[in-house]
């Protein structure tokens, strides 16, 4: 087998319809756009445009607002962190939020790490994150570790 020899399977590949190049071609004449009118035109754009009627976009209600110092943190069950425990892939003793995204448990910090309490806690593990619910420092400390709050985050649906 060569490179010129080399063709593609029968009926994969289709030739692109020409359009506008005379009437035998079948796409002759206004080239598949009908006759006159605003879409027969060139240089059309009518996005969400609906003949006049109010747009749908106008006609629905708009609903709350986005908090412009909104903090978008990143976070990590504790199910997860004693997974990743077992495997190896974490060392109990020292688990920053650096060693979090090294070991794949974080893709990205973003703002900080929270951890939650669904899951197990791992045995003696010591923890230092930006943020963490009531429930998983609870677990932890109960499993003989320690959780190190950094940020100034207070959990407030748990209260």
């Amino acid at each position: 087998m060569k490179l010129n020899e080399l063709s593609p399977a029968e009926g994969s590949t289709k030739q692109r319809m020409r359009i506008g190049r005379g009437v035998g071609s079948g796409k002759g004449k206004t080239g598949g756009r009908g006759v006159k009118g605003q879409k027969a035109r060139s240089g059309v754009a009518i996005n969400g445009f609906e003949g006049g009627q109010m747009p749908i976009y106008m006609r629905l209600p708009k609903r709350g607002f986005t908090p412009r110092g909104q903090k978008t943190m990143s976070w990590v069950n504790l199910g997860r962190v004693a997974k990743a425990v077992e495997a190896g892939k974490l060392n109990p003793s020292n688990v920053t939020e650096e060693t979090l995204v090294a070991s794949g448990l974080v893709r990205n910090v973003r703002d900080g790490v929270r951890l939650l309490a669904k899951g197990a806690a791992p045995k003696n593990l010591n923890i230092t994150v930006t943020g963490a619910s009531k429930a998983a420092i609870e677990a932890v400390e109960k499993a003989g570790g320690k959780v190190t709050v950094t940020g100034a985050e207070k959990d407030t649906a748990a209260e």
